[in-house]
């Protein structure tokens, strides 16, 4: 039996931008300038040196590449692929434990998923494997993932993207991350062009952001205090700036904000069911004044996003939800939606998504949502070339099963092929400025007859065949002989 060490060392990689972790959490608004940052297992030092050359307050420590560097507490402390490196369940726990220990603020844990061992080959070792490289990696499915962080820390984790949790000190900062996580989607306003709001527009603007953000009136703690001061000056009273915007927009622009905050809100305190539900008093303020503004109490908000959460296990709702939406597009079995506009759909819908988030946190390069009505189930997909291609290829699908509590991931990168997609119009909201080029190319499209037998177009071969069959081609989103 060959019992030769495991060679950890070997597991660090030279990197030429931030990691997918820190990469996250940045992105999440997670990283302040100013605020300390700790690297726990930093490898070569990669993203050490990437966050100090963007301003950041960073040190870190490892094993093999910095070991003389001391481990000292920080407010965000990132454990990133470490603990798949590590043979030892017990040694696990006590590196978790260890970087938990530092972490003043907010605790970034990432490991490997179980879809990156598929073409990987190995000896088996306690529950990993050692790869021909002599190194040593456990493959974690998300749910597994988070169970273990949070039975180990005794602290609940919140999934940030497929392979990455956080882990917060302070339950009011856990709370403003998760109802950061809605979809949120303002609807577009066209302001009249009166003379006293264009000459301070500037100036008013950060009271208009308030408005539409939150749906309500500020406090004046609640904007910035030079904010504040500014528009005092320029109009008096923070009441007659609300007045002035108020005028120069229709009602009915406050009128939607209204009923999408609504949405965030219920959609946020439906999805804190999966943790535990916090009460009102570890809310962060304004968050709360929302609730209360738009609710009346927070035990009422509570009523109606559980009404919504029951709703989601019920196929038959989903079904009714589904084919009532506005946008997206329906197939028997499912609801196809651009991520552009899944704040326009049903807020069912729309809590049904945010449980698969919560298992598998933000899939970044997902740009299109498969709702699925005949089981539980929602797939994040990967259209890179959405935007450019009139009938874009599928990258990669990442499949999240509410009933199984399992995430999969499916790559179609070297399929010779792969599906595509038709109707690009049919998946964006209703007022997107992209609908009407895509319009006039399905137009184009059907009077050719391309769309006479779907069940052959639905792969890029059969795309390809059907235009040369037809003597057409396609210039961009035009339709041409060919």
């Amino acid at each position: 039996m060959n019992t030769a060490p495991v060679a950890r060392h070997k597991t660090a990689l030279t990197r030429v931008a931030l990691s997918r972790p820190l990469a996250t959490a940045a992105a999440d608004g997670l990283l302040t300038t100013g605020e300390s940052i700790f690297d726990y297992g930093c490898g070569k030092g990669d993203d050490i040196r990437h966050l100090r050359a963007l301003g950041h307050e960073i040190d870190g420590w490892d094993p093999t590449h910095r070991p003389a560097a001391q481990r000292r507490p920080a407010r965000v402390v990132n454990l990133g692929y470490v603990i798949n490196v590590i043979e030892s369940p017990r040694e696990r726990a006590e590196t978790l434990h260890s970087a938990w220990s530092l972490t003043e603020g907010l605790l970034v844990v990432s490991a490997r998923m179980t879809w990156d061992a598929r073409d990987l080959v190995g000896r088996p070792l306690g529950d990993g494997l050692v790869t021909r490289t002599g190194t040593f990696q456990k493959f974690y499915e998300q749910s597994e993932l988070a169970r273990w962080i949070e039975q180990t820390l005794g602290s609940q984790p919140h999934a940030a993207a497929p392979g990455i949790f956080y882990v917060f000190r302070d339950d009011a900062a856990a709370q403003r991350f998760l109802a950061s996580r809605v979809y949120t989607y303002r609807p577009r306003v066209t302001i009249d062009p009166q003379v006293q709001y264009e000459a301070n527009q500037v100036v008013l603007e950060p009271l208009f952001a308030f408005m539409r953000d939150h749906a309500r009136s500020p406090r004046p703690s609640e904007l910035p205090a030079d904010a504040f001061e500014t528009i005092h000056e320029a109009m008096g009273s923070l009441g007659r700036a609300q007045r002035l915007i108020r005028q120069v927009t229709e009602d009915s622009y406050w009128d939607e904000v209204t009923v999408q905050r609504r949405a965030e809100l219920l959609t946020y305190v439906a999805l804190s069911r999966f943790g535990r539900r916090p009460r009102f008093s570890q809310l962060d303020e304004s968050l709360g004044r929302d609730i209360r503004t738009l609710f009346g109490t927070y035990a009422e908000a509570c009523v109606q996003a559980d009404r919504l959460l029951l709703a989601c296990g019920d196929q038959a709702m989903l079904f009714v939800n589904a084919r009532s939406s506005k946008v997206g597009k329906q197939t028997p079995s499912a609801l196809y939606v651009h991520r552009s506009a899944m704040a326009e759909i049903p807020p069912v819908l729309q809590v049904y998504e945010g449980c698969a988030r919560v298992l598998a946190g933000t899939v970044d390069q997902a740009n299109m949502i498969k709702l699925s009505v005949t089981e539980p189930q929602v797939s994040y997909l990967t259209y890179p070339d959405f935007d450019r291609d009139p009938h874009p290829t599928l990258r990669s699908a990442i499949t999240v099963n509410l009933r199984k509590l399992t995430v999969d991931w499916r790559d179609y990168s070297r399929s010779e092929n792969p599906p595509l997609l038709h109707r690009k119009e049919e998946f964006l909201g209703v007022d997107d400025p992209r609908r009407p080029l895509y319009e006039r190319l399905t137009r184009s499209e059907m009077r050719a007859g391309l769309y006479e037998n779907p069940e052959r177009i639905g792969t890029l071969k059969g795309w390809q065949a059907t235009l040369a069959a037809a003597g057409v081609a396609l210039r961009g989103h035009r339709l041409v002989r060919s």
